[in-house]
């Protein structure tokens, strides 16, 4: 059990996206205590999902920390979510009855970002299931991509999925060429032609998508010229990102995300460059945000009146 002072804040830092929800309980000195991981968190797919992988996450990081259940309600929590950016969601989530001590609602980028540079100003690209570039710079944002899945998210590995899987389908027709990425799509679908590949695909989500992201890479790297095509396409758009980011001039770059580090090497070398590794990852900077807005409230009323707050 992790003895606690009375005049210790705890923070919960919650990160949800597409994939997967991750929390991670740190003491007043920042030192991490537990975390604990759950599943998909993106209130466009889905409210009650969200709210239910948020609550086990935490539950988790409690436990990890061997801090009792009943600890949940005197965390300061800062959570960034995927799909908050749009004003319809933000509100949703932000009239949330949580159980937290207080609540800070932020977008997944801002906090990705945070955690990347430290709490202080940057950029990031973020390249996992979904996509985008951000910035945070002299108290402004600035959002580049991230429109979803499957309307944008290019070079993601939901968008690598999704290309993979027309040209699969092309493939089975005789409309396109066959090639080593043919073969290991089936492999990794468990199917052998267009109806079962359907079957197994067929509305599915982002993060189903982006599984096949792995074969994809794969054989890119032993250059299977499909592969490489999908890629190189990809990797373009995330170079052409990080380009309209450093025009605002941010100290720091950085890019995160479960394929970042099999992307880089496709990058436009200029950019590759210009990365720094991000030194905090992003439950730490909704940390940083919860920090950063208790701070602002207090130095706004004397005392810690706010309950949740959006960046900016």
């Amino acid at each position: 059990m992790v003895a606690l002072r009375d005049r210790d804040t705890l923070f919960i830092g919650i990160d949800g996206g597409g994939s997967k929800c991750r929390a991670s309980v740190v003491d007043a000195d920042n030192r991490l205590l537990g975390t604990g991981v759950a599943g998909p968190a993106n209130p466009l797919h889905g409210y009650a999902q969200t709210i239910d992988s948020i609550m086990h996450s935490a539950a988790l990081a409690l436990a990890d920390a061997k801090l009792p259940p009943e600890t949940l309600g005197e965390l300061v929590a800062g959570v960034g979510l995927a799909g908050v950016n749009m004003p319809r969601l933000y509100d949703e989530m932000a009239s949330w009855a949580h159980p937290f001590r207080k609540m800070y609602l932020t977008t997944d980028q801002h906090s990705a970002c945070l955690g990347a540079h430290r709490g202080g100003d940057g950029a990031v690209i973020i390249a996992g299931t979904g996509s985008c570039g951000y910035a945070w710079v002299n108290g402004r944002s600035k959002l580049i991509g991230g429109h979803g899945f499957p309307h944008g998210d290019k070079g993601s590995g939901a968008w690598m999925g999704m290309e993979a899987v027309k040209y699969l389908f092309l493939a089975l027709d005789g409309l396109a060429e066959d090639s080593r990425l043919k073969g290991e799509l089936l492999k990794a679908l468990g199917s052998s032609d267009a109806s079962e590949v359907f079957e197994k695909i067929g509305g599915k989500s982002s993060s189903h998508y982006a599984r096949l992201a792995v074969p994809v890479i794969e054989c890119a790297e032993s250059g299977d010229p499909v592969a490489v095509s999908i890629v190189r396409d990809g990797a373009g758009y995330i170079s052409a990102l990080a380009d309209k980011l450093l025009e605002l001039k941010p100290p720091r770059l950085s890019m995160i995300g479960g394929l970042a580090p099999r992307l880089r090497p496709w990058l436009a070398p200029h950019v590759v460059k210009r990365l720094a590794e991000p030194l905090d990852a992003p439950e730490i900077g909704c940390v940083y945000f919860a920090q950063q807005s208790l701070a602002r409230d207090a130095g706004k009323s004397g005392k810690n009146t706010g309950s949740k707050a959006l960046f900016g």
